[in-house]
């Protein structure tokens, strides 16, 4: 067979590698640890570093193309990125055109971007539960006391800078200390709208996408003898890279890294000590300097260059910088005078051997752009020559990665100099022509779509602003300033690493420019954007401005630093920025919007409601301001406003899956289940893997007693958030109401041990204690939900209720009065008062509280059964034949079917019947309801029912004995018994 024909790519390969000369210590010290077992390499990142030009990107290169053969997998990341997502990115990319797929992390960074995007969808919903609390009781208890996930989750949003209108993600653009401030003050508004993978991925995403990318990095490896991941131009990237890369590497923060492992990092200066002061011997230490004179001539021989004269000349015009050496060897001189005049300037000596004046002028005139492409090219040297592209390509100055070409910076710097300093009129035209083609490209992009939330998530879109935006300040520095710090603004509205990348271009704008005013807020930025709270720094910097900033820009301004205060949970802080910014733009809507959500995390519903009208009036087409103001009304129990505005909100996105799931939620509380449920399946359509909206739906199945359901919607919801502690917490009281004890507290114990100051998690598994007759431990929990939520009455009024079943009853009345003080039209906690009071023997007091009772719910049979007892201690007979009867009509008219309100009537029933020595009668009754595989925990209630009774009323010991006898064994063979 014949040999295979090589490809021009290997071709080409081959060639660089056999010129290739110098720095072959530092070549085969990486080739070395290739060669080794992983286990043997004790050293594993190799830093290559020295000044600019000595031909760091260069051996960075060849590095690349040895482990390649040796068919490892590599990855390489320069400047072009802007933080540690986009490098994990640019990795995951590579490796995929290498056939090795990093398929699990990209899924999770394309649901990162979508929450980052619908950060506001979190938001949302922060007040949403605050009004979903509900009583826990023993009587006719059907609700479902609230839960705060949601406020952890809404602080999600918040964080992510959801609520507000087009805003992207705002990853650590707030002091983590003012965020753990202000938590304390949103807990007061619960919800269910988040999961904690949310959390994760919008507040800390790297916590939560780094151990999947170290995941998938280990199936990598197993399938390549090494992994090399490259970071070139280290000291612009380094800042941002380099404590994830040590927690990573190093410290393991995120899991662990496969021995197969090997980093190469090259940048100009050493490693910054106070990240890798520790690690510096498991580092190995490449510096470059300028070649030394050996090297040096060997490269110019390796060229076909050995005229001693013309070696020394080069060697003094490079100063053995590679690249200048590269230069200078191109052109192969043969006579020290073809070399040019030690004299000449850099940019002269680059192009020395280029004679033809429209290829000097195309090289420099391409050196005005930082990147370019073909498009560029052409408008930069005014040619429409591709032939000349190529030959500009393959200038030994000019690198290539992805379609785009960049000039070395030495190379760069020096020809952007000559030509600002040779023709400013020129330089500034060159650079307008740029920005023009930028601006029209964006224009191309927008064309033939619309975005709500404008173009900011598009990354060419994006690209092509930035451009436009560095070319305007070449040209005219002074000119473009303040359009340029407004448009800083808006990056900064999109989170930190477009501001920096926004800084960063502000400060090679002044660099190349020339221009003193550029840098100065370039360096005052940069150094804000340092400090702790990054986005409030450069907020204050930007406002302390001397008249930079229009005046719509100072608005703009105020507006985004009063959204950072209120996600800082400084809300008078917050408020007086909002006010200085409808002070200057009294007609934006979006300040009223922030301003009312402002207002709504501060329970100031009124004040909310007339700033979100204000918004919508202005805006009539405010989705987002629109749900908002759903929400509030549904704050303030004014559900059919809501719906409408729930309604209009899906009329002008219909697909808002939040305020679709959010009407549903509405329509639940509304006791609408059916409805409810019909928004959660749509909402789930939209948005399958929302977490939240699934356990909305299992809240929804559980208040409609379709309990199995609902464990089937939570365990999704779990299987897609496994931390989130409300989720898991309702999950367990779902179990509870359906007397699987263990699998209750298993669920209450992990809620709590994920948020240990769950107070309605402690407090659900203190009554799961209370019916298995764990009085102490139910004690326990509910002295501890108490402290975490001193007014909460139905946690208060159940840990009464304890203490009344273990005949603590001053304990229990002052429970009750707590309770009644806090929540004066229970009439739950009444009856539980009239019990402790009859209990004591102060039948005129307990009579008092029935009465009372009755007057708020008189259709409750207990409380008339209670009556009966009461009645019959005092001697009051025929008070007491009536207040049977009644008891007895109204447990018989709600047996139907058998849902647990139905099984709970049966047991009353019983109750009664037992109470009034019935025998048969309860018997049967009993009989009947054992046949139909009640809950236990109706049977272990009606137990202490009835132990109450024989105690109270002295009913006959041995019929009491016996059924208590019958109900016990039915528990121990039950097979749903915990």
């Amino acid at each position: 067979m014949a040999d295979r024909v090589p490809t021009r790519r290997e071709l080409i390969q081959q060639r660089r590698r056999s010129s290739f000369v110098g720095r072959q210590g530092e070549l085969a010290s990486f080739a070395e640890a290739l060669g080794q077992a992983p286990g043997e390499v004790t050293q594993f990142l190799f830093h290559i570093h020295g000044p600019a030009g000595v031909g760091k990107s260069t051996l960075v290169r060849q590095m690349e193309t040895e482990a390649r053969e040796r068919q490892v997998c590599a990855g390489y990341v320069d400047e072009s990125v802007a933080d540690v997502l986009e490098a994990l990115e640019a990795l995951s990319s590579q490796f995929a055109q290498q056939g090795l797929a990093l398929k699990d992390f990209d899924k999770a960074l394309a649901a990162y971007r979508q929450r980052r995007h619908e950060a506001a969808v979190a938001a949302e919903s922060l007040g949403a539960e605050a009004t979903d609390g509900r009583e826990g009781n023993e009587i006719g208890a059907g609700d479902v006391p609230p839960s705060p996930g949601g406020v952890v989750a809404a602080q999600v949003g918040l964080v992510a800078l959801g609520m507000i209108p087009g805003v992207g993600a705002f990853t650590g653009a707030l002091d983590p200390s003012q965020v753990a401030a202000g938590a304390g003050r949103l807990k007061g508004l619960g919800g269910r709208f988040r999961s904690h993978d949310d959390l994760q991925m919008v507040l800390a995403p790297l916590k939560a996408l780094t151990p999947v990318f170290l995941k998938d990095l280990t199936e990598v490896a197993r399938r390549r003898p090494w992994v090399v991941l490259f970071f070139d131009t280290y000291e612009r990237i380094g800042p941002l890279l380099d404590v994830w890369l040590r927690d990573t590497m190093m410290l393991a923060r995120y899991g662990d890294v496969p021995a197969n492992v090997l980093v190469v990092l090259a940048g100009q200066p050493q490693l910054d000590v106070r990240v890798w002061a520790d690690w510096l011997d498991l580092v190995v230490d490449l510096p470059l300097e300028v070649f030394t004179d050996a090297e040096a001539r060997r490269y110019l021989a390796a060229r076909h260059i050995s005229d001693e004269q013309v070696v020394e000349v080069i060697l003094r015009l490079s100063g053995r910088l590679p690249v200048l050496l590269s230069l200078l060897a191109e052109a192969r001189p043969d006579t020290a005078g073809e070399v040019g005049d030690p004299t000449g300037t850099a940019v002269e000596r680059f192009l020395k051997w280029e004679t033809d004046p429209a290829r000097r002028a195309t090289a420099l005139a391409c050196a005005l752009p930082a990147e370019l492409d073909e498009d560029v090219y052409r408008v930069a040297a005014e040619a429409d020559n591709a032939a000349m592209f190529g030959w500009l390509r393959a200038l030994p100055f000019v690198t290539e990665r992805a379609g785009r070409c960049r000039y070395h910076d030495v190379v760069r710097d020096a020809m952007l100099r000559l030509q600002r300093q040779q023709s400013p009129g020129r330089w500034a035209a060159q650079h307008t022509r740029l920005a023009d083609l930028h601006r029209d490209r964006r224009s191309i992009v927008e064309s033939g779509n619309e975005r709500e939330d404008g173009w900011w998530e598009d990354a060419s879109w994006r690209e092509h602003r930035l451009q436009e935006t560095y070319h305007r300040l070449c040209a005219t520095p002074q000119a473009a300033l303040p359009d340029a710090l407004h448009e800083l603004l808006d990056a900064y509205d999109q989170g930190l690493p477009a501001l920096r990348r926004w800084i960063q271009t502000l400060a090679q704008a002044g660099q190349d420019a020339d221009a003193p005013e550029v840098t100065v807020w370039a360096q005052r930025l940069h150094s804000a954007a340092g400090e702790e709270g990054p986005g409030i720094a450069v907020l204050a910097a930007l406002l302390a401005g001397s008249g930079q900033l229009s005046s719509e820009g100072r608005a703009f301004a105020y507006m985004l630093r009063g959204r950072d205060q209120r996600l800082a949970g400084q809300y008078e802080a917050a408020l007086t920025d909002y006010n200085r910014s409808l002070e200057i733009s009294p007609q934006v809507a979006r300040p009223y919007y922030g301003r009312g959500m402002t207002y709504l995390l501060m329970e100031r519903h009124d004040n909310a409601l007339t700033d979100l009208n204000r918004a919508i009036e202005l805006k009539p087409e405010y989705a987002r301001a629109i749900a908002y103001r759903g929400l509030t009304y549904r704050l303030m129990e004014r559900d059919d406003d809501a719906l409408a505005d729930y309604n209009r909100a899906i009329e002008i996105k219909p697909e808002y899956a939040w305020a679709i799931a959010s009407r549903g939620q509405t329509y639940r509380l509304m006791g609408r289940y059916d409805d409810a449920i019909t928004d959660l399946n749509r909402a789930i359509e939209i948005k399958p893997d929302e977490a939240w909206i699934i356990a909305s739906r299992g809240e929804t199945h559980h208040l409609a007693d379709r309990y199995d359901d609902a464990i089937t919607d939570y365990n999704r919801a779990i299987e897609l958030d496994p931390d989130e502690a409300w989720i898991i917490a309702d999950r367990g009281e779902t179990h509870r109401l359906t007397d699987r004890y263990d699998d209750a507290l298993a669920d209450f114990n992990r809620a709590i041990e994920l948020d240990p100051e769950y107070a309605w998690a402690i407090a659900s598994r203190g009554q799961t204690y209370r019916p298995m007759a764990r009085y102490d431990d139910a004690i326990t929990d509910y002295n501890r939900a108490i402290e975490l939520a001193p007014d909460e009455a139905w946690i208060i009024a159940d840990r009464g209720e304890t203490h009344r079943l273990t005949d603590r009853y001053d304990d229990a009345l002052a429970d009750f009065n707590r309770a009644i003080e806090l929540k004066p039209g229970w009439a739950w906690a009444f009856a539980g008062r009239g019990q402790t009071y009859r209990a004591m023997g102060l039948y005129d007091d307990a009579l008092t509280d029935y009465n009372r009772s009755r007057d708020i719910s008189s259709n409750n049979g207990w409380v008339w059964l209670e009556y009966a007892v009461l009645f019959r201690l005092m001697g009051k007979v025929s008070e007491e034949d009536a207040s049977w009867r009644k008891a007895e009509e109204l447990f018989t008219a709600n047996i139907v079917g058998n849902t647990i309100e139905a099984q709970g009537a049966r047991f009353d029933l019983f109750v009664l019947w037992c109470a009034r020595s019935e025998w048969e009668r309860a018997t049967h009754q009993l009989q009947d309801i054992l046949a139909n595989n009640p809950h236990i925990g109706l049977i272990r209630e009606a137990m202490i029912d009835l132990r109450d009774m024989q105690r109270t009323l002295a009913l006959d010991e041995d019929h009491t004995v016996a059924i208590l006898r019958t109900l016990e064994t039915h528990i121990a063979t039950s097979p749903s018994v915990t």
